[in-house]
């Protein structure tokens, strides 16, 4: 099981539009260090998974028929503001996979396009190719799921973004599973302030409390890219940022970065 963190960003992306934090200055002089909406790429085999789509250019990333799904953990813009577009190309329909939101984005259920879209069950889980994927509930304004990817005789991985700590059901969901890594919600520094997401402090004990053996910070703002540069926080070795572009490979050795 390969992933790829596509974007690692909270909503306005770092670097953030008029900001001149010190991580919004380094972005821009680095594209290295830029941060565009969170999203991820789920690859086994053959069979490819999108997780969110909110990067504005998915009908140039991916070929008509490349993409066996598309899973929304909700319907957020930042999540979902690249099928705009998308839903008028041409070629196969393309599966959906939803939380239960009949809100959603009205106009993007409206009209569809080539968007297939299915709304899934919390714990029920469903297969895509060799992989079984569980809908997880999170703790956010909209209807929110994570999703859990179990390869038979395999890795394990959940990415959970968008979230402000775990239900108890789902953290116990995980504990039991034992994920190989864990991607995770770490919008902003230690704050009483943050709201709909995990702080700093809330995203390290979401991470003890189900005992990933690796595990990835995304959905990163420029406050917390900025708040580490001022403070280099330490981690322990087995928790990291997340990176654009990073790729992840869980099927040979749990955790092992790509190029490492």
């Amino acid at each position: 099981m390969r992933i790829t963190f596509l974007g690692t960003g909270a909503a306005g992306g770092v670097p953030l539009f008029g900001c001149d934090c010190a991580a919004c200055t380094a972005a821009r002089d680095n594209a290295a260090l830029e941060r565009k909406p969170c999203s991820a790429l789920i690859e086994s085999g053959d069979t490819r998974i999108l997780i969110d789509g909110g990067l504005m250019d998915l009908h140039q990333r991916f070929a008509p028929g490349e993409l066996d799904a598309i899973l929304l953990t909700h319907f957020h813009p930042d999540h979902v503001q690249g099928l705009l577009h998308l839903r008028w190309g041409k070629g196969p329909g393309i599966p959906v996979l939803t939380p239960p939101d009949p809100d959603g984005c009205a106009d993007l259920f409206r009209h569809p396009g080539i968007l297939e879209f299915t709304p899934q069950v919390a714990f029920t889980p469903f297969e895509i190719g060799p992989l079984k994927i569980t809908p997880l509930p999170l703790i956010h304004s909209k209807p929110t799921f994570g999703y859990a990817f179990e390869l038979a005789g395999g890795a394990s991985f959940a990415y959970l973004t968008d979230t402000r700590g775990l239900p108890p059901e789902t953290r116990n969901f995980l504990l039991a599973m034992k994920p190989d890594g864990l991607a995770i919600d770490c919008s902003f520094p230690p704050s009483s302030k943050a709201k709909g997401h995990n702080d700093w402090n809330m995203t390290l004990k979401c991470i003890a409390d189900t005992a990933p053996e690796q595990a990835w910070l995304i959905h990163i703002s420029h406050e917390l890219d900025n708040w580490r540069l001022h403070t280099n926080p330490g981690l322990p070795l087995h928790i990291s940022p997340a990176r654009d572009g990073e790729q992840v490979d869980l099927t040979s050795a749990p955790g092992k970065r790509q190029g490492e």
